[in-house]
């Protein structure tokens, strides 16, 4: 297991990089309760050569942005995540965020929760960026639960303790598929009996030919939502050996064989699906 970073709520903020833009400004509440991020705009430039897409500083800065003009129904699949997780967090119990980034989901899931659910949330991510943005934005909307954030490599697996829930939304598309199954295993060791895991991908469609409709009607999608062409085809170029998503049926029999007794599809629209697995 390699060295993890705990970064507790009560340390004090580390400043920011002098070339960065006002954290302030970034983490300004909008009026829908998420932050107002900065405009992606990170493949809208022609770039002479593409490097694998990461989820560095320049991500992190636009991260919110991006999930709301790039995935699909984003809002809604949160809403529904957070109705779920209210149904399965237990009394004293935590809420395990397995790729929590910038801890959009914390807020989600603490506005479905009753208010006297004695929980503590554990966001574990692999970009210290991420947890640092996480981290501010928890504290701009004074975040009021306990909380912790962690600096994980998910391809070492996990230690995860007393979880009533734990959530992989749009993150294992990112672990290679060397490490899928052991990782699976690791959630699981740690889960508590009747806990739940949501899993929300990215997929493949079951044929090449709904496949490619569906890629069709994803850019679709984007275009609508202000990504030019060009910024459409570099992030896929830069994605391509990053993101390797699954068929639906595929997760469906990983999580299976982990040992999940129920597992049921809760979202699909095209090549994006919502999972939930009761151990």
């Amino acid at each position: 297991m390699t060295e993890r970073k705990l970064i507790q709520r009560q340390l004090p903020a580390k400043a920011p990089q002098p070339s960065a833009p006002k954290r302030s400004q970034a983490l300004k509440p909008a009026g829908n309760g998420r932050s107002a991020a900065p405009r992606d705009r990170i493949f809208a430039k022609p770039k002479a050569r593409l490097a694998d897409f990461n989820f560095g500083r320049e991500t992190a800065e636009v991260f919110d942005d991006m999930l709301l003009r790039s995935v699909p129904m984003y809002a809604e699949t949160q809403r529904m995540v957070a109705d779920l997780v209210a149904d399965f967090a237990a009394d004293k119990s935590n809420i395990y965020d397995l790729g929590c980034s910038t801890c959009t989901s914390f807020l989600d899931i603490d506005r479905a929760l009753p208010k006297d659910r004695d929980v503590k949330f554990i966001g574990m991510d692999s970009s210290p960026e991420m947890l640092q943005r996480g981290r501010e934005k928890l504290e701009a909307t004074k975040f009021a639960r306990p909380y912790a954030l962690e600096l994980i490599d998910f391809d070492q697996g996990v230690e995860l303790q007393n979880a009533s829930v734990a959530l992989l939304v749009l993150t294992l598309q990112f672990v290679r598929p060397l490490h899928r199954d052991a990782l699976l295993a690791s959630i699981y060791k740690g889960m508590n009996e009747n806990g739940c895991l949501i899993l929300v991908e990215k997929v493949l469609g079951e044929s090449s030919t709904l496949n490619r409709l569906y890629i069709k009607h994803y850019y679709d999608f984007k275009r609508q939502n202000g990504y030019s062409d060009l910024e459409i085809s570099q992030k896929r170029e830069a994605l391509e050996n990053v993101l390797i998503p699954y068929r639906l049926e595929e997760n469906r029999e990983l999580l299976k064989r982990t040992g999940f007794r129920t597992v049921d599809v809760f979202f699909k629209w095209f090549n994006f699906s919502g999972v939930i697995a009761v151990k």
